[in-house]
Parts: C-alpha cells; sequence; structure tokens
C-alpha cells in the first residue's frame, strides 16, 4: 500500500477529485460550445471528430495506463496524464481549424486515458477498506456534478467570453492537480517486475480506432455497405483477432484474460458494459425529447438530465456507503431493478407525458447507474493484489467506455430506423402534399424550424418522434435486463471481507481461481 502522511491524506484526495472533474467536465463543456466552435472555425462536416478523437485515444490508452501504472508506479502515470491533458487544453484553446482541434482533443484524450483509471485505482492503494465505499461515492459525485454543471458552466464561458475559455478552464485544475500529487502522494517502489506487451498494445489501439472508425463513419459520411466501412470492420476482426493471440501466449499481457476466471471480475465487468449500453440512452435521447416532442428549448433540454444526474450523485454516496454494509451483490440487484424500472418508464413517454412524469424515470435510472458505477467499480478490484488493480480498474473504464459507445451507435441506429418508418406510415402522404422536406428530426428541434412545418405534418412528426425515442428506451431494457441477469450471478465477497488471494514475494500473479 502507498504511504501517505495522514496530514496529506486529505490533500491527495483533493488532487484525485479535481483530475477527475477536469476530465470528466470536459466533454461536457466541449459538447455546449461546439455550436459556436464550427460557427467559428467551420468544417461542419468534420465537426464529430472533435469528440471521436478524444474517444479513440482515450479508449486505446486506458488498459495501456493501467498496466503501466501497475509495472512502474500510479504516480508518474497519473501526473504524466495530467500534464498532457493540459497541454491538451492549451493546444484546443489555440487551435485554428477543425482539424487541428481533433488532433489535439487526440492529445487530451490520450492524458483522459491515464487519469481516470489511476485516480481510482489510488483509492485502493492509500485508503483502508472501510473508507473506501466512501471515497468511492465522492468519485460518482464528481461524476455527477460534471454531469449538471459542465454544460452551464460551458454555455457561461461561450457567451461571456469565448469558445476558447472551455479549454483554458482546464488549466487551473489541471495545475493545481498535478502540484498536490506530486507534492503529498508518496508510493513504495515494489512493484511488478513485468515487461509491457507492446504486440497487444498495438493490436488493440488498431482494433479500437477501427471499430470506432467504422461506427462513426457508417451511416452518416459513408453507406454502411461501403468499402471504406467494410474495410474498417475488416481491420477491426483482424486486430482483435491478433490481440487475442498475442494476449494468450503474452507472459505479462496488457488484459489479462486469467483475471477474468475471477468470477466477481468478470460479472463486474460485463454488467458495467451491459448498464454503459443502456445510459446512455437517457442522456442523449432525454433532451432530443424534450426539444422535439415537448417544444423545449436547446437550454431546457440541457437541464432536464439535472434530476437524472441528481439521483446518481445521490445513489454514488448511497452505494459507497452500503458497500461496508452488504455485498456487492446485493446492492446491485437494487441497483438494477432501478435502472429496468426507470428505463422501462421512459419506454411509455408520450407527447402527452409531462415533465413530472419524466423526472421521475430519470431519477429512478440516475439512482440505478449512480449505484452501479460507483459499486462495480470497487468490486471489480477487490479480487486482486495491489501491483494488479491498475490493470483491474483500467479494463473497467474500459468496459464502461466501450459500452457507451456502443449504445450511441446501436441506438442511434435504432431510433432512425423508427422514427423514418413512422414518417413513411403516418405522414409520407401529408408531406408529399405539402411539397417540403420536412422529413427529418432536425426541423422540430427548434422553434424556427417547426413554424415552418405545416401543422398537420407538425403534429405527425411530433408522435413519429415520440413513438421512435419511447422505442429505443424499450429497446435499451436488452442490456439493462442483461445486466441484472449477470449481477445474479456475481459471487457474494463484501468490501469488509477481503477475498482469499495468494502472491508470492517474487511478485507473481494473485491465485485468481
Amino acid at each position: 500500500m502507498a504511504t501517505v502522511h495522514k496530514k496529506k491524506i486529505g490533500w491527495v484526495l483533493a488532487g484525485l477529485l479535481l483530475g477527475i472533474l477536469m476530465a470528466a467536465m470536459d466533454n461536457t463543456i466541449v459538447a455546449t460550445a461546439m455550436g459556436t466552435i464550427v460557427a467559428d472555425l467551420g468544417g461542419f462536416d468534420h465537426f464529430v471528430w472533435v469528440t471521436s478523437a478524444y474517444m479513440v485515444t482515450m479508449m486505446a490508452g486506458t488498459p495501456i495506463f493501467g498496466k503501466l501504472s501497475d509495472m512502474y508506479g500510479r504516480k508518474i502515470f497519473f501526473i504524466t496524464g495530467l500534464a498532457l491533458f493540459i497541454v491538451g487544453s492549451i493546444l484546443c484553446a489555440a487551435a485554428q481549424s477543425i482539424v487541428q482541434l481533433s488532433i489535439f482533443r487526440a492529445v487530451q484524450g490520450i492524458g483522459g486515458g491515464a487519469i481516470l483509471p489511476i485516480a481510482f485505482t489510488i483509492i485502493f492503494d492509500v485508503f483502508p477498506p472501510e473508507k473506501r465505499g466512501k471515497v468511492s461515492g465522492l468519485f460518482g459525485a464528481v461524476f455527477g456534478v460534471s454531469s449538471i454543471f459542465g454544460p452551464l458552466l460551458g454555455a457561461f464561458l461561450t457567451e461571456t467570453l469565448n469558445w476558447r475559455w472551455v479549454f483554458y478552464i482546464n488549466l487551473p485544475l489541471g495545475v493545481l492537480s498535478l502540484l498536490l500529487i506530486a507534492l503529498c502522494y508518496y508510493e513504495s517502489q515494489q512493484h511488478a517486475k513485468q515487461k509491457i506487451d507492446w504486440a497487444g498494445a498495438i493490436t488493440l489501439v488498431t482494433a479500437i480506432v477501427s471499430l470506432l472508425l467504422a461506427l462513426e463513419l457508417g451511416g452518416n459520411t459513408y453507406d454502411w455497405n461501403s468499402g471504406i466501412v467494410i474495410g474498417l470492420f475488416a481491420a477491426f476482426l483482424v486486430s482483435l483477432a491478433l490481440f487475442l493471440r498475442f494476449e494468450t501466449k503474452a507472459a505479462e499481457p496488457i488484459i489479462s484474460f486469467a483475471m477474468f476466471k475471477n468470477r466477481l471480475f468478470a460479472t463486474s465487468n460485463l454488467a458495467a458494459l451491459f448498464i454503459g449500453v443502456t445510459f446512455i440512452s437517457a442522456t442523449v435521447y432525454i433532451p432530443i425529447f424534450v426539444q422535439g416532442v415537448l417544444g423545449g428549448s436547446a437550454t431546457n433540454s440541457g437541464g432536464i438530465l439535472t434530476p437524472m444526474m441528481l439521483g446518481s450523485v445521490a445513489g454514488s454516496q448511497v452505494g459507497g456507503y452500503l458497500t461496508t454494509k452488504t455485498s456487492y451483490r446485493n446492492i446491485m440487484l437494487g441497483a438494477s431493478l432501478l435502472i429496468v424500472a426507470g428505463i422501462g418508464w421512459l419506454g411509455l413517454l408520450t407527447p402527452d407525458t409531462t415533465r413530472m412524469i419524466l423526472i421521475l424515470g430519470m431519477i429512478l435510472t440516475g439512482f440505478g447507474v449512480g449505484f452501479s458505477f460507483s459499486v462495480l467499480s470497487m468490486a471489480a478490484i477487490h479480487p486482486f493484489e495491489m501491483w494488479q488493480r491498475g490493470s483491474a480498474t483500467s479494463a473497467n473504464r474500459f468496459m464502461i467506455s466501450l459500452g457507451t459507445t456502443l449504445g450511441i451507435t446501436g441506438f442511434g441506429i435504432i431510433q432512425r430506423n423508427f422514427f423514418t418508418g413512422s414518417i413513411g406510415g403516418s405522414s409520407g402522404e401529408g408531406i408529399a402534399l405539402n411539397g417540403g422536406n420536412w422529413g427529418s428530426a432536425n426541423n422540430l428541434l427548434t422553434a424556427a424550424g417547426r413554424a415552418q412545418i405545416p401543422h398537420e405534418v407538425l403534429d405527425n412528426m411530433v408522435r413519429a418522434l415520440s413513438s421512435s425515442i419511447a422505442d429505443t428506451f424499450l429497446w435499451a431494457l436488452v442490456p439493462a435486463v442483461l445486466a441484472a441477469a449477470t449481477i445474479c450471478m456475481m459471487s457474494n465477497e463484501r468490501l469488509s471481507i477481503p477475498v482469499n488471494t495468494t502472491m508470492k514475494s517474487s511478485g507473481r500473479r494473485a491465485n485468481l481461481d
């Protein structure tokens, strides 16, 4: 365990929380400012790369930095991640084109891939078992707070200063976090004697980049059956096959499949994947429902997520507290039922739904998800010794990120198909008779766009959008139920009773069977 003086442990925690806040809040701030950024820099056809570049490098970096932190220590790579994020933020603020901004966001993503998993791992290194639940709850609360205040701060900075300040705001947070960790966090020099699996790292990065590019470009920039998209999927499959081959033969793999022999680790990560898929549906489609169906403004649609995020903050706190009282499985059974109930409730949305009914569904979903991510992160680390925790944490973060990425793409396809099918069946004749191009849901998202649509067409389009979103939520029940089923298979460990693991002094792996 890392050694931190009692007087400095609070400063270490503050440094970790500031780093997490910076990384977690960045995406929400940037999303709010994106319209202004595109208006200034141009490049509307390529603005999706601003987010995609960040996601690609973050997902690729997460397991690699987790492994490196096990090999050479947490401190050096957490500080490296902070430094890369700070430098990337400065470069983003100075960008003169959307291409430059996308490249510099990739630099930020590399830093984010180190900050998020290593910060959580340090909790297990520094804090005793009886305090880990409460500290984990604080981390979950930071994510909730960033989701609530990030968009508000982004709008404020963009309107009062300019969009470049959404990146400059990272500098004080990042520098203060770096100084606190550099000056107050000390760790032993006893780390596992391992070698980095470069073949596994390269094929993993190639597989992730190929998959995300295929999902991003398919159905948007290119048709799904285009040569480029098919080639990217082929590159993903080949790279994945090579990665699996290398990992099964490597002495020290990037992602150890031996870890998945542990029941608690395997089920925790699989549940995290399913919940990540489920939760992103609410995050993406509730604002669209408010704008396109209920007729709210962009500001109102962003603010409508506040009850869900507050529920998430509360859930993470309660979940962290309960880890010292009962088993991970018992907590997660309750959390999964809340998620199923919340998403099922959202699947009943109609144009006549009141905001209070919508808010109830969001609170149920947010509370369940807040429970889940904080508890599952702790459960995934629980079976392992200190020098394996970086790899365990990074695997958990990777599964959550993969789930949200797959959810965005999958539910996007589902919602578009439902919407276009409803338009063709219910209002296609009306659109043809009025001679207008009213088939796009974009026309419903602003007051000016709605005003241009004939009344008889508008009503049908609103109902089509409403039903497509409700049906998408019903499809989101599938991963929610799969998460609940996975949780039923979790072993019955609890935080205060460590799993029996053995590790020889030579530094070989704990017994995972």
